[in-house]
């Protein structure tokens, strides 16, 4: 039913990959502040001076999207815990591809781009897509329980 407590927690995986994709995820600004580079769900920016070198990475835009949509599928399919879970554990899948995309960029890409001793920031973004990757954990944990309940409520009859 829509008032169990995996209702919220999908919900919010929902918003949080909502906030991971409209939110800055990481920044890095060098000591002498003539670069700097920024990274969204759309676009990994590297300002050096007045030039700009745009990388597109909207696929991590495409696949927060993704899990958002799958979250709220999962959501309504509140009589079929089973397809619940599944629909769970391919979250979690995609947000640890995402994971390992952003560390990716933070760690490998920018990192060595200048001054390497300085990791930069984490942005609102990623905190976001940790809430979600916990919520979903959460919410496929409560998914279970229900699942177990009714499986031995229905050995009793």
């Amino acid at each position: 039913m829509l008032q169990r407590i995996q209702t919220l927690f999908l919900a919010l995986v929902a918003v949080g990959m909502g906030g991971m994709i409209s939110l800055p995820i990481w920044d890095k600004t060098a000591l002498d502040t003539t670069q700097s580079v920024h990274l969204t769900a759309l676009r990994f920016i590297h300002q050096q001076g007045n030039s700009s070198a745009i990388t597109p990475v909207w696929y991590l835009a495409a696949l927060g999207a993704l899990v958002a949509a799958l979250a709220a599928f999962a959501l309504s399919q509140y009589k079929n815990r089973l397809l619940q879970s599944g629909l769970c554990a391919a979250n979690s899948i995609l947000m640890t591809i995402i994971m390992g995309l952003v560390m990716y960029f933070v760690f490998g890409k920018a990192k060595n781009l200048f001054d390497p001793n300085s990791t930069g920031s984490f942005g609102l973004g990623f905190y976001a897509l940790i809430l979600a990757m916990l919520s979903n954990v959460i919410a496929n944990r409560f998914i279970r329980r229900d699942e177990k309940f009714v499986r031995s409520q229905g050995r009793m009859r």
